[in-house]
């Protein structure tokens, strides 16, 4: 979906040219490179380089870490092995590569990409430590400084780490038996969560304030690790940003039909496991990352291609043991303070990708009960569901131009808008802590999503709230700071993220000031606040709940006891 680069929305992105990345090595350039600064951590000696916040502050960057051992060889498609000691001096004055996938202008992948980020203040404050995992549909973007630069948030007294995680095939094929249980990926993130845990604090971070936070596929991440058994003691708030693992989708066992679909791409035998996996190990990590694009059933649907799937036991240490709704009822949910979010207008633009494109406009114009399934993930009765939701969003109309807005609409809440509400009206009733909620409605002079004629953003899409988070300096310009709308929300952003961060609670403090109109109470299932997040704060109820109506009658649970109804 970034239409210049990659950022793949909860998943998935615009077209063929928008997964792939470019090298265009923008970013602050390193203020010193004689005395560099050098970390004698738990686990080895690290060596840096600087950078230069957006304020002007230094900042030590520690790119390019391994953390655990190349998933290479016969260690592909298998769960990750940690590092826990490095016998040499660790380089990290650069990012290391992106893990493998489609990309272009020789935009640096590899397959041993199992790397991590650490940028600190230049002093010795024990500070708060913001772990990001990455968006990308669980196959595409990275943690690389390019993609998730600190400039914005080393403005503020805190320890960033932005992490890879296996993509694709090679990080969440599952065969359906204990050849690959699956999960691999999710297993990679928790690695490195322990590895923040040994290694954080000689960067200045404090391993016991740890928030994780994730957006659109690393949401779904980070939801999971709040209810998976391998993650507990690893974090201690979470932010889980345009994405939910939660909603009208059940968490397959395995997802063996990739596999094979995979294997008949690279010409792999399908009749056995073995006879799959031992011949992809044989193909190159280029020849699986680049064999992407014809993964997909329908253009680019559907978009949650990968998903986690609930692990049998086959005597490995399972990620996701249960569903996770079921984690909820049974009182296993790790309970920390959470903020979850989606933006106003989402995955909007997926609406006038298709109407353009006549093949696939036909395709679902013409075979509407087929199409509808795929991309708006139905299960049971999908022909019913299908009409039900042409009826509910379309006014039972066939897809047009004229329907552009409405089409945009459902694809926005089928991919992620009613797995927000569901998670957090789920999370409201069964954590202990509380949860914030927010929509993200503002517009700025840049976007994920711009109209082809004007060159101009025309509303708040899927990924535009880290803009002000993060220096996405591959694909965009970086905000200077003045006092232009976008300036102010990057310090309104970075802001909120702070206080959660110390307090687990995002309200003004003294000491953020542009905090000063922000009023943001608890979402709790009798009040179902929410702020909106655009030029100036407020305050409101019930977010897009007369859409998500249709949702909750045609995939119905009870909150309260998380059984289906």
């Amino acid at each position: 979906m970034l239409f210049t680069l990659v950022l793949c929305a909860a998943a998935a992105c615009a077209g063929v040219d928008a997964r792939r990345h470019r090298n265009n090595n923008h970013g602050t350039t390193a203020p010193d490179t004689v005395n560099v600064p050098v970390i004698y951590g738990e686990s080895g000696i690290f060596r840096g380089s600087w950078l230069v916040s957006r304020r002007g502050r230094r900042i030590q960057a520690y790119r390019g870490l391994r953390y655990a051992q190349a998933p290479v060889g016969e260690l592909r498609f298998q769960p990750p092995v940690s590092i826990e000691s490095y016998k040499s001096e660790v380089d990290g004055t650069s990012d290391g590569p992106a893990c493998p996938q489609p990309v272009f202008d020789n935009y640096p992948v590899d397959e041993d990409c199992l790397r991590l980020n650490v940028y600190t203040p230049d002093n010795k404050k024990k500070l708060p430590v913001l772990v990001f995992i990455h968006a990308g549909g669980f196959y595409s973007v990275s943690g690389r400084s390019d993609i998730a630069g600190p400039q914005y948030l080393l403005d503020r007294d805190i320890v960033l780490v932005t992490i890879n995680y296996r993509l694709g095939s090679l990080g969440f094929i599952s065969t359906g038996d204990s050849t690959v249980p699956g999960n691999n990926g999710f297993k990679d993130q928790v690695v490195a969560l322990k590895w923040v845990q040994k290694n954080i604090a000689a960067f200045g971070g404090d391993p016991n304030l740890v928030t994780i936070a994730g957006y659109s596929a690393g949401s779904f991440s980070v939801m999971l690790h709040m209810v998976s058994p391998m993650s507990k003691g690893l974090f201690h708030r979470a932010i889980s940003m345009s994405g939910s693992p939660i909603s009208q989708i059940v968490i397959p066992r395995h997802q063996r039909h990739l596999a094979v679909r995979q294997a008949k791409l690279l010409s792999c035998p399908t009749e056995s496991s073995k006879a799959m996996i031992d011949c992809l190990k044989t193909k190159t990590s280029k020849e699986l990352g680049d064999s992407l694009d014809r993964m997909f059933e329908f253009g680019y649907d559907p978009v949650l291609l990968w998903m986690p799937i609930q692990e049998e036991d086959y005597g490995q240490e399972r990620f996701l043991e249960n569903q996770p709704r079921d984690t909820f009822c049974n009182g296993d949910l790790q309970p920390v303070p959470f903020i979850v979010s989606q933006t106003q207008d989402e995955f909007f633009w997926k609406a006038f990708n298709l109407l353009n494109n006549e093949t696939l406009y036909k395709q679902m114009h013409d075979s509407w009960h087929r199409i509808a399934p795929l991309s708006f993930y139905l299960s049971g009765n999908t022909d019913s569901q299908a009409d039900r939701l042409k009826q509910e969003y379309l006014g039972g109309k066939d897809i047009s131009n004229k329907t552009a807005s409405e089409l945009g609409k459902l694809y926005s809440d089928s991919i992620i808008g009613f797995g927000v509400h569901r998670l957090a009206n789920l999370m409201a009733r069964h954590s202990a802590q509380p949860v914030y909620y927010y929509e993200f409605g503002y517009i700025g002079s840049n976007s994920h999503y711009v109209d082809p004629t004007t060159k101009k953003p025309t509303g708040a899409a899927h990924h535009d709230d880290l803009l002000y988070l993060f220096n996405v300096s591959v694909s965009f310009p970086s905000i200077p700071v003045s006092d232009s709308p976008d300036s102010l929300m990057v310090d309104k952003m970075t802001a909120m993220f702070y206080n959660f961060m110390r307090y687990g609670d995002p309200k003004p403090t003294p000491d953020t000031p542009e905090l000063s109109s922000l009023h943001w109470p608890a979402f709790t299932p009798k009040q179902t606040n929410y702020v909106r997040i655009d030029k100036e704060f407020s305050v409101h109820q019930n977010l897009f709940e007369d859409r998500f109506k249709v949702w909750e009658e045609l995939y119905p649970i009870d909150y309260e006891k998380c059984t289906n109804k």
